[in-house]
């Protein structure tokens, strides 16, 4: 509701940044640490997906040479040719936590899994996190984030009384910024219906099996017409600070002990993952 001019007619993740949905900004990100088998958990409208990839042209972000009249285009770069994406009916209705179970036998034999919201943008780099969950034995991990809002917080007495009040950002407070990291064993946490942060994290707290990533750099999500048109403007500014794939160079060697990763997005309808033998897969629930 709060994207309705945007997503009304179309699944969220499919609203455009630049030339491409963020969706596309997203699997870029892990495709270039080398992540590149998805599974989309698909829902509300995922025919919008299925029919973009279906038709996807990759002349649209890749430079090409039009020849014979226009009968002949050859491509100077590509964007997709070597990823393999898994679409996956997840339900109209499904939440979060009901998405990832729908895709569990899609992810058989794989030790650890990626996933994403799909519907936020950042530059963490992915490596450290990876690396950082696998010492520290947990089961399940997400990123931590300052806040992105504008609204500010209020410290009250118990008279009512005002102490203090400061820009959220500045508070201290810390958010679920999504970015998972996930082994096999969060399926044995997700019961039947449950939303994935709710009783599943719960569990894990329980038992000091969940963990966070802190992330100080840049960090934004796209739930808002105000949010959107912020990642415009820095995607109309040339150097959008979550296009790594352009400001970086190859990063497949810094995880040349990972073979694949999956992502999971948004909050009722769809998803997307990937998967990789004795790897990382990526996952990646869909709005």
């Amino acid at each position: 509701m709060r994207l309705r001019e945007f997503s009304e007619s179309i699944p969220k993740p499919m609203v455009k940044i630049g030339n491409r949905p963020i969706l596309w900004h997203i699997m870029k990100y892990y495709a270039h640490y080398g992540h590149k088998d998805f599974i989309l958990c698909l829902g509300w409208k995922a025919n919008f997906i299925k029919q973009y990839f279906l038709q996807y042209d990759e002349c649209i972000s890749n430079d090409f040479v039009l020849s014979s009249g226009g009968n002949s285009v050859e491509l100077l770069n590509s964007d997709i040719h070597d990823w393999k994406i898994t679409f996956v009916d997840t339900g109209m209705q499904s939440n979060i936590g009901q998405r990832l179970k729908a895709v569990e036998s899609h992810l058989e034999g794989e030790v650890e899994f990626l996933a994403n919201y799909a519907d936020g943008l950042s530059n963490v780099h992915l490596p450290d996190v990876i690396n950082s969950f696998r010492k520290s034995k947990s089961i399940a991990s997400f990123l931590s984030v300052k806040p992105s809002q504008s609204f500010h917080s209020v410290q009250i007495q118990e008279d009512g009384k005002v102490s203090g009040i400061k820009p959220v950002a500045e508070s201290g407070m810390l958010m679920n910024g999504g970015f998972f990291t996930f082994r096999k064993e969060i399926f044995q946490y997700l019961r039947e219906g449950e939303e994935l942060v709710e009783k599943p994290f719960h569990r894990l707290i329980q038992q000091g099996k969940l963990r966070t990533h802190t992330h100080d750099g840049f960090w934004s999500c796209m739930d808002t017409f105000k949010e959107k048109q912020d990642l415009d403007d820095l995607y109309a500014s040339g150097s959008p600070p979550w296009e790594i794939w352009e400001s970086q160079k190859p990063a497949t060697n810094e995880l040349a002990n990972i073979s694949k990763t999956n992502g999971l997005s948004g909050q009722d309808t769809n998803a997307g993952a990937k998967h990789s033998r004795h790897g990382v897969d990526f996952v990646a629930p869909v709005n």
